[in-house]
């Protein structure tokens, strides 16, 4: 899971079996360290790493924030004969309604699509905590309000989209843009009420980040599957690294937050696109970006990490 820099070299003098053996217990402490997280199908096996997907999911990792335009087509080559003045063929444009402006659409990410993410929840289109993220969720939630007022289905958020459900919704207040979790926290742990504790509970499937035994945030979390389950008991968290990438698997572990051996608490987008559907390899994955990014910031290595169910 991950790839330190921290490695050291030693060199053991003599020959025999004695160095042949300590040599082999060397490279497999090293291997069992950088051992990667990797999002898998929930109960499924492990398997061989892939490619990750290019297509965009709800809040997978970011693309363009506007759809590409269409590549102009060749003109035609000019004919010898005289021919009729072609009508004047209107401008393409991205929406349905000729007077439309596109103003968010997949690949489209931050306070504006957090506000319509809420909004489209307050109407029951939006199942899910606002992510900032304009993916596949967002889209059919636009489409699905967009179906339901005789607007074109287009999933993309035009001027006509954004005034109908300005008209029909209320500004979010700070809890619905930001909602503390999707899930109740659970009563925390004995063993999370006194210092700095990142408190995880497996039956809620949530994380509070705890000083002192006050909750000062709460996230939703994920963790391994059967074949790779997440590690229960009392650690710390012994290493941070921003801008992860799985030695193993080449994939991103944001905000990584490592506790035991190669298990950290990070963000992860396929958590956020699939929710509950899949399951790490052994990680505490968390879907709100902005969370963990703030709790990233605030924990300090030797902080206590409590795992329970």
């Amino acid at each position: 899971m991950i790839r330190s820099s921290r490695t050291g070299r030693g060199h053991a003098h003599g020959g025999g079996r004695g160095a042949g053996a300590a040599s082999a217990v060397a490279v497999l402490a090293l291997v069992a360290v950088t051992a990667g997280c990797k999002a898998e199908a929930a109960g499924s096996a492990p398997a061989a790493p892939s490619p990750a997907s290019s297509s965009p999911t709800e809040d997978a990792k970011p693309g363009t924030d506007r759809p590409e335009s269409a590549t102009p087509s060749t003109s035609a080559k000019p004919s010898s004969k005289p021919k009729a003045t072609p009508k004047a063929t209107p401008k393409a444009t991205p929406s349905a309604d000729p007077q439309a402006e596109v103003l968010m659409a997949t690949g489209s990410q931050g306070k504006q699509v957090r506000e319509l993410q809420a909004r489209l929840r307050q109407i029951g289109h939006f199942d899910r905590s606002p992510t900032g993220y304009y993916g596949s969720v967002t889209v059919t939630a636009v489409q699905s309000f967009q179906g339901k007022r005789g607007l074109s289905r287009t999933g993309k958020t035009d001027t006509v989209t954004w005034q109908k459900l300005l008209g029909m919704t209320h500004a979010p207040t700070a809890a619905e843009l930001n909602p503390p979790t999707t899930r109740p926290a659970a009563k925390p742990d004995k063993r999370c009420l006194t210092g700095r504790v990142i408190c995880i509970s497996k039956n809620s499937r949530s994380l509070s980040w705890m000083i002192d035994g006050k909750v000062v945030s709460s996230m939703d979390v994920r963790f391994g599957s059967q074949y790779t389950p997440t590690r229960e008991g009392t650690f710390s968290v012994y290493w941070k690294s921003r801008h992860h990438v799985s030695s193993i698997y080449h994939t991103a572990m944001p905000y990584a937050m490592f506790f035991s051996g190669g298990q950290a608490v990070h963000y992860s987008s396929d958590f956020a696109a699939r929710g509950y559907n899949g399951a790490s390899h052994g990680c505490v994955n968390v879907r709100d970006e902005g969370k963990i990014a703030s709790l990233f910031a605030q924990v300090r290595n030797g902080d206590k990490v409590v795992v329970y169910k």
